[in-house]
């Protein structure tokens, strides 16, 4: 980890999105390295109690403050998982380097997307995997490069604690990332079959304690335990070689965090005879491992050189996670990496709904749509043909959806609402449908209908104050309050959204010709706000 501190990290600057329950330690880290130029939380007493404690840093509520300012270089995403891909994509668009918190995404195909964009735009796509830049699992992953340990059988890992018990995610989602991580990189190849188990004992569907079982080509074989109603905190890596054997115990203290093992298995008339050694500490220079971290993403920005944990790697744990899931959901056989598959587990006529998800009576669901875990269909509501409806979503009651639409996971779709065909709700966006609301007073008689027009795309954390008109095509940036009716291809951001510029019907900025860049279409101006002129046929599959 030299390299690392051999930089200049203040000729940097970065802005970090999100600074909650672990953002917060993202913050204090990039302050002291003299790189932390913003923070950007939706909690305004959060930004102000950083604002007395770290003087001279700004603060905003929208992440279109950070994307068109020049000053900053790179963007460290701490928020939900949920609205990871959406912040990501945004800040790479914007040609900013990116840091994601783990899990990278939490969707394979949004993994790919963010790792091509990254490359195409010749920016640096960090996941942190936190224990990989640990002084003592870097000492450790040495070790056992120089063949100190011999041959590799078994690796156990186990993350155990007593809370922070999460509802947002289960105990595999949020323990697991680290431990997949550093057995990928110790193993030096993939998985072949994964295998998982789990318990749910305070929510019938979020597991609090899992187990995972890895096979590898080599024969090398692993196996994860993770729970958070455990009656103390540990944390322990064992590693087994043919001639030693390695413990990283993280809750020790420094000098005992690494112990080598001379255990070995001797054989006496044909029968094996264990014969036991005492540990050897192995001496490592102490570190904070998120400061190091943090000076590996500056050095790679610096560098213009790939990250040790870079997209590639965060789509590899997402990849088991995303098996492990699905074992928890439905048991079953092992599944083989190669030919796993996104297939939702139930399917009704030519739609499909996940189990936990509850559609009432007198809904209309179009052929091809999915509707995916915990959502809830109201009655009298109408999805279009081919919807992708995420997790935790509410739709109804009485609302029309057209066809293609695409809402990501936390969003409700009140009375009042209409979403006309190919529009996109970004994770965890709002609408609102009472301009004044009570909660003494039933006010459902004042409902402001609000529309949103065909092909348009609302970003992740944006709010929709009701009454308005989303034209065709328009963009609302990620976190924007918008307020008032948005033209036709236009391109709003900010608290309250004003208009920036204009956008094409594939997504793309238009230039100030009004021409598409990558699609190459021609548009001109008009009362709606923007008509194109080449007409071209959109790929709206």
């Amino acid at each position: 980890m030299s390299k690392e501190n051999d930089i200049k990290p203040k000729k940097f600057a970065v802005a970090v999105v999100g600074s909650g329950y672990w953002g917060k330690n993202l913050v204090r880290n990039y302050y002291e390295l003299n790189c932390l130029k913003i923070i950007c939380d939706k909690n305004e007493n959060t930004l102000e109690e950083f604002r007395r404690q770290y003087r001279g840093i700004e603060t905003c509520l929208a992440l279109s403050d950070i994307l068109g300012r020049e000053d900053i270089n790179g963007v460290v995403i701490a928020t939900p998982a949920e609205t990871h891909y959406a912040i990501a994509r945004e800040a790479l668009l914007a040609g900013k380097h990116v840091y994601i918190e783990k899990p990278l995404v939490l969707e394979e195909n949004e993994g790919q997307d963010l790792i091509s964009l990254a490359r195409k735009q010749q920016q640096v796509l960090m996941v942190g995997h936190l224990l990989q830049y640990h002084p003592v699992f870097v000492r450790l992953k040495e070790l056992i490069g120089e063949g100190a340990l011999g041959r590799i059988n078994y690796i156990y890992s186990h993350r155990l604690n007593l809370g922070k018990i999460r509802r947002e995610e289960n105990i595999l989602w949020s323990f697991a990332p680290h431990d997949i991580s550093m057995i990928l990189a110790l193993a030096g190849e993939e998985p072949e079959s994964v295998y998982a188990t789990g318990g749910n004992y305070l929510h019938q569907r979020i597991a609090d304690v899992t187990t995972t079982h890895l096979n590898f080509p080599s024969g090398l074989k692993a196996h994860i335990f993770v729970s958070w109603l455990h009656p103390f905190k540990e944390q322990k890596l064992v590693v087994v070689g043919e001639n030693k054997m390695a413990v990283f115990g993280d809750t020790q203290p420094w000098e005992d965090k690494l112990l080598l093992y001379p255990h070995k298995i001797n054989w006496q008339n044909n029968a094996p005879v264990p014969v036991k050694g005492e540990p050897e500490r192995i001496k490592i220079t102490q570190a904070e491992p998120l400061r190091l971290e943090c000076l590996h993403f500056l050095n790679c920005m610096a560098e213009g050189t790939e990250p040790l944990t870079d997209g590639k790697e965060g789509l590899r744990v997402l990849k088991i996670l995303k098996q492990c899931q699905t074992f928890l959901e439905q048991g079953g056989p092992q599944v083989d990496q190669a030919s796993s598959t996104d297939a939702p587990p139930v399917a009704t006529g030519d739609f499909f709904i996940h189990e936990t998800a509850l559609v009432d009576d007198k809904v209309s669901i179009g052929s091809g749509s999915k509707i995916w875990h915990f959502s809830h269909i109201l009655s009298r509501s109408q999805l279009g043909e081919n919807c992708n409806i995420g997790q935790n979503v509410v739709i109804g009651p009485d609302v029309t959806i057209g066809k293609g639409c695409k809402i990501q996971n936390n969003v409700s779709v009140y009375k009042g609402v209409t979403l006309e065909d190919y529009v996109f709700c970004g994770p965890s966006m709002v609408f609102t449908n009472i301009y004044n609301p009570r909660a003494a007073i039933r006010k459902m008689d004042q409902v402001r209908e609000t529309i949103v027009r065909t092909g348009a795309s609302l970003g992740a954390n944006c709010t929709i104050v009701c009454g308005v008109t989303i034209g065709q095509y328009a963009f609302v940036g990620a976190g924007s309050m918008v307020t008032r009716n948005v033209a036709d291809h236009s391109l709003v951001v900010g608290n309250p959204a004003r208009h920036i510029g204009w956008v094409c019907q594939c997504g793309e900025r238009l230039n100030e010709d009004l021409d598409c860049p990558i699609c190459k279409n021609n548009y001109s101006r008009n009362d709606g706000g923007l008509a194109l002129n080449n007409q071209t046929l959109l790929n709206e599959d």
